[in-house]
């Protein structure tokens, strides 16, 4: 063995098969020795634990249980307790099984075994005569006095027992601490062996690895410090000439995997900034020049051509053209190019990857099928208008990337080159790719945002006009509507002659319709006005508590009218406001006239104003249907009315409310709800105080 690991040739295989053979000798040598030993030495343990333990443990159980008896029988003497009983007697039935597992075990004498249960049983029978005594009589003494001597006899025999299971325990394990002794020195003599016999290999094998290992491991170093040119020397034996090997081909492969990751980089980086000028625009046109223009730098492409799907649903016209040298094409250089088939484009977008025609001359002189080719290319070909095109252009290959929203293409990305000895890298293919899907998603959200823009437009006319529409209409119902109230006066005068109570009655009706829709014109104006912007306040010094006072014996009749009580709360002192005085009279009616609207007979409405931190609070309540809860916050929106009103049959617009916020917002103040179904509604209103009237103080 010497002399083959001394010689300089040979493999590695051969020199480390030669110096382990020995070794793995000495090792299963030792490991045999020590499986022996422990096999021993568990069988020992094994009887300790499985047997003489749980002996041991179900002694001493027989014991206590036997004593737990004989303290169940004293207690019961005592105290006549027949749970006392009932446990000496449970206790008393268990003593057989635990006798049982004692000789289950094999450990146990079994004289003694015997002996125990003999003189319980006896104990026994001499304590179930105890119960049965009279207590305090001269046959109890006797018979406790017996039980005594009974229970001592076992556990005296418990004793002997326990001492001769101890024995046996000491003798398992003397026999246990002999076999490690011996185990300990037999196997301590053999790892000397096999120690001295791996020193020995080590060495040997070292000195004829060495070298070479050193060479692969400088190498290795030098790649890993960055010296790109390290390489290592192919010698010694054929592993270690593979690994140098090895070693070189993968410095060869981390190169070549570096130039693909910086160009990947650089593409990486070019195709990002081209992506941020495509979204900065939401300009389908914008989006398609920085798209061609971007993509044909980026990838160092002779010519690149967008289409998008047209009317005409056969053919996906050129929508945009750019050259190396020309930039973007005019556009009738542009639509001098023939489109995409729809037929192909759309067989190569389900397929959903990038199609290369490496090759493209050969399929422009005649009808040749493209290997590969989507839809009719890759049956009879590419279309003749689409062959002369190519051929003008000068083309030798063609990278063409669909893309698309959904089920649906919306066109392609066409990248061509007019050199043969520049074709497509796959880290080219995949960043054109991304940018392709880049594009596609700029001229879909391009596209989105047209179309938002045109609706916005067309509905701004619609608001418009609809706006329009409600202010001529107002003014022109006013005019009508102002004779026919001042007739009705008349009328109601008698300057044209007396009325008969009926005809009184009739005209107070037409009265009463008539100032509803006045009311409602006044409101359709209101909103006309808001809603153009053209609504304003012209501010002067008010005070509210007059305004309140006026509005609410305005509104008295109607209220009394419905059988509905009306409370005022106002402070003693003015509430002088900057306001408009015949807005907020306008807030107060429509607020006051919702509450007796909405309010049953019986019911009742109270208006409160009070000045709270510099404002004035202005409330409104009632205790009529109220609102539903899931339907306050489009309590503003015009036009809105509850569903439970709207169920009652109770008249309104929806105005009312929109205009009201309107007017307190218009005041610098805000509008508050808060509203029950069924218990009724309070509107708030906070407002300014004039800056002369706002005291430290609330009232």
């Amino acid at each position: 063995m010497s002399g083959i690991l001394g010689r300089g040739g040979g493999t590695v295989g051969r020199r480390l098969g030669s110096a382990f053979g020995l070794l793995i000798f000495l090792i299963a040598l030792c490991g045999a020795g020590a499986l022996i030993g422990a096999d021993r030495l568990d069988n020992e343990y094994d009887e300790i634990i499985d047997h003489v333990d749980p002996a041991g443990d179900d002694r001493l159980l027989l014991r206590s249980t036997a004593v737990g008896a004989q303290r169940s029988v004293r207690g019961y003497l005592i105290t006549g307790d027949p749970r006392e009983l009932a446990a000496f007697r449970q206790a008393r039935d268990s003593v057989p099984s635990i006798i049982d597992d004692l000789r289950g075990y094999g450990v146990a004498d079994e004289g003694l075994l015997t002996a125990q249960q003999r003189e319980l049983t006896a104990y026994f029978r001499v304590a179930e005569r105890q119960t049965r005594a009279v207590p305090r009589s001269e046959r109890a003494a006797a018979l406790t006095r017996e039980a005594t001597r009974r229970f001592r006899a076992f556990e005296r025999t418990n004793d002997q027992l326990g001492v001769q299971l101890a024995a046996a325990e000491e003798r398992m394990q003397d026999h246990a601490d002999t076999v490690i002794r011996y185990g300990v020195g037999g196997l301590g003599a053999l790892l000397v062996v096999g120690l001295a016999a791996a020193v020995f290999t080590s060495v040997r094998t070292t000195r004829a690895l060495k070298r070479p290992l050193r060479n692969v491991e400088a190498t290795l170093d030098r790649l890993a410090a960055g010296d790109r040119t390290a390489r290592a020397t192919p010698e010694g034996p054929a592993e270690i000439k593979a690994v140098a090997i090895s070693v070189n081909a993968l410095a060869d492969e981390r190169d070549r995997l570096r130039a693909i990751e910086e160009e990947r980089t650089r593409l990486s980086g070019i195709a990002r900034n081209t992506g941020i000028r495509i979204r900065e625009n939401l300009d389908v046109d914008q989006v398609l020049d920085h798209a061609v223009a971007g993509i044909g730098a980026g990838l160092d492409a002779d010519y690149v051509f967008i289409t998008l799907a047209g009317e005409e649903g056969s053919v996906f016209p050129v929508a945009r053209a750019w050259g190396a040298k020309e930039g973007l094409l005019s556009a009738a250089e542009q639509q001098s190019l023939p489109g995409a088939p729809a037929e192909m484009v759309r067989d190569h977008y389900r397929r959903g990857t990038t199609w290369e025609i490496a090759d493209l001359p050969r399929y422009l002189s005649e009808t040749t099928p493209v290997p590969g080719g989507p839809g009719s290319w890759g049956e009879t070909g590419i279309p003749a208008e689409n062959r002369v095109a190519a051929s003008a252009l000068g083309l030798v290959s063609a990278l063409i990337a669909p893309m698309g929203v959904g089920e649906e293409p919306i066109g392609t990305v066409c990248l061509a080159r007019t050199s043969a000895d520049r074709p497509w890298r796959p880290v080219e293919i995949e960043t054109a790719e991304s940018m392709t899907s880049g594009v596609g998603r700029a001229l879909h959200s391009a596209r989105l945002f047209k179309q938002e823009t045109d609706l916005v437009d067309k509905l701004r006319a619609l608001d418009k006009a609809k706006s329009d529409f409600l202010s001529t209409v107002s003014h022109e119902l006013r005019t009508p509507l102002t004779s026919i109230v001042g007739y009705i006066e008349l009328l109601k005068d008698e300057d044209t002659g007396s009325l008969t109570p009926p005809q009184v009655h009739m005209l107070d009706i037409v009265d009463r319709n008539a100032n509803r829709l006045r009311a409602l014109i006044e409101d359709l104006l209101t909103l006309s006005r808001i809603e153009s912007g053209a609504f304003t306040s012209r501010k002067a010094p008010v005070d509210l508590r007059q305004l309140v006072s006026s509005a609410t014996d305005a509104i008295r009749p109607a209220a009394e009218a419905a059988s509905v009580s009306l409370v005022t709360e106002c402070p003693d002192r003015p509430l002088i406001m900057d306001a408009d005085g015949e807005q907020l009279d306008r807030v107060l009616m429509n607020l006051l006239s919702n509450a007796v609207k909405f309010t049953p007979e019986g019911g009742k409405v109270s208006v409160r104003a009070h000045r709270h931190d510099g404002e004035v609070l202005l409330s409104v309540s009632d205790t009529g249907i109220g609102i539903p809860a899931k339907e306050q916050e489009k309590l503003f929106t015009r036009f809105f009315r509850a569903s439970n009103a709207t169920d009652a049959a109770i008249p309104g617009t929806g105005l009312g409310l929109t205009i009201v916020r309107t007017i307190v917002a218009n005041h610098g103040g805000e509008t508050h709800v808060h509203s029950e179904e069924g218990r009724g509604t309070t509107i708030t209103a906070r407002l300014p105080l004039a800056d002369a009237d706002r005291p430290a103080g609330n009232d």
